[in-house]
C-alpha cells in the first residue's frame, strides 16, 4: 500500500477500494514501526482516526474532494487546532494552537487526514535537522547521516514511506535541500502562492510553505489544495485559481535550460556534478537546449541571507517571552529576569546565535552597514535572475554541493553548515519557484538532487519540467533498503 503515489491513494479512497480508516491505521503502524528515525514529534492516533472516520462518512455521502481521506504529515511549524505545535523547540513544547494555519485548514476542508507533526530544526533554523529540541532525525538511506533541514522530518517520513506526502517550509532551501538529501521531491512555490497565515514565522520575507512528495505530479496535486489567495496574509498573491496538474505531460521540446556557471565550479562534489550532467543529457534527449548563463552575485547570497534572515528572526522571535504562552522559567526575580531566563532556557544555541546576529545587524550604528547593504544586494541577486531568464526558460543545477553528511559532522562549524544551502538561498531572496527532484546516487548510495528554478509565478512550468524528467527516469521511485 505504501508504494502507491498520492494520486493513486486518492483514487483508491474515492473509489472506496480502501477506507480512510484502513489507510490511516496502516501508516500509523509504519510510523510506530520505524520510530527510531525520529521523524515525528507528535502522533495522536485517536485524533487521526477521528478525522479518517469523518472522511469515510463524507465519501459515503458522495462528497469527494481531491484529497478526501488521504493521510498527510505536517511539519511542526504549522499551527494545528487541538494538537501540539512545537516548532522543534523547548519554548513551545507545551503549546496547543487554538486555530489552524491556512495550509492545515485548506487540507481539513478537503478531508485530508493529519497523520502527525514532523520533526524539524528549531524554529526552522538549520540545514541538518540536528538543532531540534527533540533530537536529530536520521536519513532513511543511511541512518548515520543527516536528512537535511529544516524540514528533515517531513523529508525522512516521505522517503521511508511513513506518509504519502508531507508539508514543509522553505526559508533558504529547507524544503529542497532535505528533499535532495533524502531522494524525494520538494517544491518551493513562488513567494506568496501559499499563505503564511498560521505558519510560525522565521523570516517573513523569505518563508514559504510547500509540498514534499515522491513525485512532481504528487506535488502539483497537493499544491492545488494548499495554494490560493488568503486575505489574512498581506503577502498572499491574489491571482485566478490554477490547476497545477494541467498539461504536466506536455512535450518540452525547445525548452531553453540555463546553466549558471557559478553552480558548477569549486566546492561541488564530483559525483553530484556527474549525476546532474547526466540528468541534463536526459533533458537534451527530450528536445531541450542547454545555455550557459551568469549569476554574478550568487556567491554573495549566503552572507546576504545571514544578515537578512537573522534580522527578521530577531524581531519575529521576540514574541516568545513566557508571558502569554509556551515555556516559562520557574525561578525569577522580576519581569525582566523572567524574560531573560525564559529565553535563555527555552531557546537552543543556533536560535540564540541567529537572534544575536540579527539584533546586532539591526542595532543603531550597524543598520546601514549591514541590513541596508544586504537589502541592496538582494535586489542585485533578483536582477541577476531576471537577466538570466531573458535567454532561458528555467535554470538547472545541483540542489546541494554534496550528498548527505554524517550526523554531528558540521554541528561545531556553523559556516560549513550554512554553505550547504549555497545553491538554494538565492531563490528565496528573489521569491522564485524552485524544485528538487531525485537524479541519482553517489557510490555510497546517498541520493543526489537536481534543482530546477523558474520565473516568478511560473510554478506550472517548473512542475511540468520536473514531471517530464520523472516520466523518463525512475530515481524518484527508489525506496531505501529496509523500508520497502
Amino acid at each position: 500500500m505504501h508504494d502507491k503515489s498520492l494520486k493513486q491513494i486518492a483514487e483508491d479512497l474515492a473509489a472506496k477500494r480502501v477506507s480512510s480508516v484502513e489507510m490511516t491505521q496502516y501508516y500509523l503502524d509504519r510510523i510506530d514501526k520505524y520510530s527510531a528515525l525520529n521523524a515525528f514529534i507528535t502522533v495522536d492516533p485517536e485524533f487521526s482516526l477521528t478525522q479518517a472516520r469523518q472522511a469515510d462518512r463524507r465519501i459515503e455521502q458522495g462528497d469527494r474532494p481531491s484529497l478526501i481521506g488521504v493521510p498527510i504529515a505536517h511539519k511542526d511549524i504549522f499551527c494545528t487546532k487541538g494538537m501540539l505545535t512545537t516548532c522543534g523547540s523547548r519554548i513551545l513544547s507545551n503549546f496547543v494552537s487554538p486555530y489552524d494555519a491556512h495550509v492545515i485548514g485548506k487540507l481539513n476542508h478537503h478531508g485530508a487526514v493529519i497523520l502527525g507533526k514532523t520533526n524539524m530544526d528549531e524554529f526552522a533554523m538549520g540545514s541538518s535537522n540536528e538543532t531540534s529540541y527533540y533530537g536529530p532525525v536520521k536519513n532513511p538511506w543511511d541512518e548515520t547521516t543527516v536528512p537535511g533541514g529544516s524540514s528533515g522530518g517531513s523529508a525522512a517520513a516521505t522517503t521511508a514511506r511513513l506518509t504519502p506526502a508531507a508539508t514543509g517550509t522553505d526559508t533558504g532551501g529547507s524544503i529542497r535541500q532535505p528533499a535532495a538529501l533524502c531522494g524525494v521531491t520538494g517544491f518551493k512555490p513562488s513567494y506568496g502562492v501559499v499563505s503564511r497565515y498560521g505558519m510560525v514565522a522565521f523570516a517573513s520575507s523569505l518563508d514559504q510553505g510547500g509540498p514534499i512528495t515522491r513525485s512532481a505530479e504528487d506535488a502539483a496535486l497537493l499544491l492545488n489544495v494548499i495554494a490560493g489567495f488568503d486575505p489574512r496574509d498581506s503577502t498572499s498573491v491574489e491571482q485566478p485559481e490554477s490547476d497545477f496538474t494541467a498539461d504536466l505531460s506536455a512535450p518540452i521540446e525547445g525548452l531553453k535550460i540555463g546553466l549558471p556557471r557559478q553552480y558548477f565550479g569549486e566546492g561541488l562534489d564530483g559525483e553530484v556534478d556527474g549525476a546532474v550532467r547526466d540528468a541534463l543529457a536526459e533533458y537534451e534527449k527530450l528536445g531541450a537546449r542547454l545555455i550557459e548563463v551568469d549569476l554574478p552575485n550568487s556567491a554573495l547570497c549566503v552572507p546576504c541571507y545571514y544578515v537578512l534572515a537573522p534580522s527578521e528572526a530577531s524581531s519575529n522571535l521576540s514574541r516568545f517571552d513566557g508571558v502569554r504562552y509556551g515555556y516559562r522559567a520557574e525561578d525569577y526575580d522580576d519581569l525582566i529576569d523572567m524574560y531573560q531566563k525564559t529565553r535563555a532556557e527555552g531557546f537552543g544555541s543556533e536560535v540564540k546565535r541567529r537572534i544575536m546576529i540579527g539584533t546586532y545587524a539591526l542595532s543603531a550604528g550597524y543598520y546601514d552597514a549591514y541590513y541596508l547593504q544586504a537589502q541592496k544586494l538582494r535586489r542585485l541577486i533578483a536582477e541577476d535572475f531576471a537577466r538570466a531568464f531573458e535567454s532561458c526558460d528555467v535554470l538547472m543545477g545541483p540542489t546541494t554541493p554534496t550528498t548527505a553528511f554524517a550526523l554531528g559532522e558540521k554541528t561545531s562549524d556553523p559556516i560549513s553548515m550554512y554553505l550547504n544551502d549555497i545553491y538554494t538561498i538565492s531563490v528565496n531572496l528573489a521569491g522564485l519557484p524552485g524544485i528538487s527532484i531525485p537524479a541519482g546516487f553517489d557510490r555510497s548510495e546517498r541520493p543526489i538532487g537536481l534543482h530546477i528554478v523558474g520565473q516568478y509565478l511560473q510554478d506550472h512550468r517548473v512542475l511540468k519540467v520536473a514531471h517530464r524528467f520523472q516520466q523518463e527516469t525512475d530515481w524518484h521511485r527508489r525506496t531505501p533498503p529496509g523500508f520497502d
